[in-house]
C-alpha cells in the first residue's frame, strides 16, 4: 500500500499522471539527460554565487552608480539562484527514483519550460559575469584550494549513491556492446573522482601553519557603521585592527576629507546632500567646503538600506550613533590613528587630474599628516602618482605598492593588492623574502581562512568582528591525515559499490525484469 503510494506521488510530482503513462523510452531518456546537464549547470552557477559573495557589495555600488537608487540586486541574484538549483536538484532526484523503482519517465510540459528557462537564466548570468566581473573567475579557481577536497568527498559520495543505477542499467542491457559502454564509462568517472586528489594542492594541507593575517578596518568596520565615518573606525578598533583604511579627497578649501566615492554626484549614495543642497547633488567635490560637507548626514542612509544586512544586530545606542555620523575629516581620523597607536592607508581619489607636487592631493594631504605629529612610520603611504615627491618631504613613511615589479624596482618591501591578484604560491613566495603582503577586501572566513594558510601577512576587510575571533582557519589537515581520510573514503566507497553490483545481478536472477514489455525506460541503450 506504502509503495503504492509512493509511486503515485512520485508519477505526480514528475509527470502530473496519477495513473502509470504510456512514455517514449527514448525521449524520456533524452529529458531525463537534459534535467541532469541543466541540473549541473544550475549548482555550478549556485556555487559561483556563493564564491563571489565576498565581492557582493561591489556589484549593489555598480548598480547605483546605474540607477541612482539603494537596491540588494546581488542577494536577489542569490534568491534566484537558490530556487533554480533546489527546483532542479529535487526533479533530479525524483527522475532517478522513478527508475529506481522501474516507473515510466514523462517529465510534463511545464517542467520542461522551467528548465528552459533555468537554462537561459544560467546562461545569462554567466555571460554577465564575463563580461562586466570576469576578473572575479579568479576568485573561483581560487576557492577549489579550499572547496576541492571537500567536493571530492560529496562527488564519491554522488556517485556511489548513483551506482546503484548504473548497475541497473548494466545488468538489464541487451547487448554485450551496451554493457562494455556503461561499465567502461563508470570506471572512467570513477577514476578520476576516486584518484582527483592527486592534483589537489591546497595551503591549508600542511603542518606548518604560518601566523594569523593582522587585519586592517576598509573603511573603518562597514558592516557595524556607515563606512568611512568616525563611528566605523572606532568599531573597526574594537575589532584590534592595525591599520584604517581610508579614502580621501580634497574640499574647495583645500582640506583632505574622507568619501569613497568620486566625480559626480559622489555624496549621493552615503549622504543626504540631496536634501540639504537642493540641486547640488551632482557636484564635484571641488565644489564643497568642509564645513559644507561637514552639514551633511553620513549615517542614515546606513540605517536605511542596511547594505551587509547586518543593521538588526545593532544595539539601539549604536543606530541613534549611526544615525548621525558626519563626512569626517583627515585630520579627525589621524588624531583617533596617534591616540591609539593605529596605522593609516588611504587611496587619493582625484589624484590623476593634478598638475604638478604643489597643487596635488598628494601634497596637502602629506602636510595635513604631518601637521598631526603622527609617528611617521605610522602611514603606510599608498598613491603612486608623486610617491618620490612624498619621500623627499617625509622620508619616514612606509612605502607601500600596487604592483610587484614597481616594488622591487624601487626597493621596497610592502604589497598591498587585490587578493586575487596573487596565487597563494607566490603569496608564500613574497612571505620567504620577507615581503609584507597586505590582501583587499576580504569578507568571507573561506577566503581568509585560505590567505593564513597562504601565510599573508594582513588583510583589508569589512568584517574584522568575524575575523576578530577565529583562532584558527575553518579547516587545516596535516598531509597523512588528509591522505587517510582520501584512502579510507575511497575504500570503502568501491566496497560499497562491489556489494551493489552483486544485489543488483541476484535482482536480476531472481526477477528476470524485462524492459521491452514493460514499457519502463531504463537507463538501456
Amino acid at each position: 500500500m506504502m509503495l503504492s503510494i509512493s509511486r503515485t506521488c512520485l508519477r505526480g510530482i514528475y509527470s502530473c499522471h496519477w495513473t502509470s503513462p504510456k512514455a517514449d523510452r527514448n525521449r524520456a531518456c533524452c529529458w531525463l539527460s537534459f534535467l541532469s546537464f541543466v541540473s549541473i549547470l544550475a549548482l555550478s552557477w549556485m556555487y559561483v554565487c556563493f564564491i563571489a559573495f565576498n565581492d557582493h557589495n561591489d556589484v549593489n555600488c555598480e548598480a547605483f552608480k546605474a540607477l541612482k537608487k539603494w537596491v540588494n540586486w546581488y542577494m536577489i541574484v542569490m534568491i534566484i539562484s537558490a530556487v533554480l538549483a533546489t527546483y532542479c536538484l529535487l526533479l533530479l532526484v525524483f527522475g532517478l527514483l522513478h527508475l529506481a523503482i522501474r516507473e515510466p519517465l514523462d517529465l510534463h510540459w511545464l517542467h520542461k519550460v522551467f528548465l528552459f528557462l533555468g537554462l537561459l537564466t544560467v546562461t545569462l548570468g554567466t555571460a554577465g559575469f564575463c563580461i562586466k566581473w570576469k576578473e572575479e573567475w579568479q576568485t573561483i579557481y581560487m576557492s577549489f584550494q579550499a572547496t576541492a577536497p571537500f567536493l571530492q568527498l560529496g562527488a564519491v559520495v554522488a556517485l556511489t549513491l548513483i551506482s546503484w543505477l548504473v548497475f541497473q542499467s548494466y545488468h538489464t542491457a541487451q547487448t554485450a556492446a551496451c554493457k562494455v559502454f556503461i561499465m567502461v564509462t563508470f570506471l572512467v568517472v570513477s577514476a578520476a573522482v576516486f584518484l582527483c586528489p592527486l592534483a589537489i594542492c591546497s595551503p591549508c594541507i600542511t603542518s606548518n601553519l604560518p601566523p594569523k593575517p593582522a587585519l586592517v578596518g576598509h573603511r573603518g568596520a562597514p558592516m557595524l557603521a556607515p563606512e568611512n565615518t568616525m563611528m566605523s573606525f572606532r568599531k573597526s578598533m574594537e575589532c584590534g585592527v592595525v591599520a584604517f583604511e581610508t579614502d580621501v579627497q580634497l574640499s574647495k578649501d583645500m582640506k583632505p576629507f574622507l568619501m569613497h566615492d568620486d566625480g559626480p554626484s559622489f555624496l549621493l549614495r552615503t549622504t543626504d546632500v540631496k536634501e540639504t543642497f537642493l540641486g547640488r547633488d551632482a557636484d564635484m567635490h571641488a565644489n564643497f567646503t568642509l564645513q559644507e560637507l561637514q552639514t551633511l548626514n553620513a549615517g542614515e542612509w546606513f540605517i536605511r538600506t542596511d547594505p551587509f544586512k547586518s543593521v538588526s544586530s545593532l544595539s539601539k545606542e549604536d543606530k541613534r550613533e549611526a544615525n548621525n555620523q558626519t563626512v569626517p575629516s583627515l585630520s579627525e581620523l589621524l588624531v583617533m590613528a596617534k591616540k591609539h597607536n593605529v596605522s593609516l592607508l588611504f587611496d587619493l581619489k582625484n589624484e590623476k587630474n593634478s598638475t604638478g607636487f604643489h597643487n596635488s592631493d598628494s601634497y596637502y594631504t602629506a602636510e595635513t599628516i604631518t601637521n598631526s605629529s603622527i609617528s611617521p612610520d605610522k602611514i603606510w603611504w599608498l598613491p603612486p602618482e608623486y610617491r618620490h615627491d612624498v619621500r623627499k618631504v617625509s622620508p619616514g613613511f612606509k612605502q607601500v605598492y600596487n604592483n610587484v615589479q614597481e616594488m622591487y624596482a624601487d626597493g621596497g618591501s610592502f604589497l598591498n593588492m587585490k587578493y586575487s591578484s596573487l596565487s597563494t604560491h607566490e603569496i608564500s613566495e613574497l612571505r620567504k623574502n620577507n615581503v609584507s603582503v597586505n590582501l583587499w577586501v576580504v569578507n568571507e572566513r573561506w577566503l581568509f581562512s585560505l590567505l593564513w594558510c597562504s601565510g599573508a601577512s594582513s588583510v583589508t576587510t569589512n568584517a574584522c568582528h568575524i575575523f576578530k575571533s577565529m583562532s584558527k582557519p575553518d579547516w587545516q589537515l596535516e598531509p597523512n591525515m588528509y591522505k587517510g581520510i582520501w584512502i579510507s573514503v575511497d575504500v570503502i566507497s568501491l566496497l560499497l559499490m562491489f556489494l551493489l553490483f552483486l544485489c543488483q545481478g541476484r535482482r536480476k536472477h531472481v526477477f528476470h525484469p524485462n524492459p521491452r514489455e514493460s514499457g519502463v525506460p531504463l537507463l538501456s541503450f
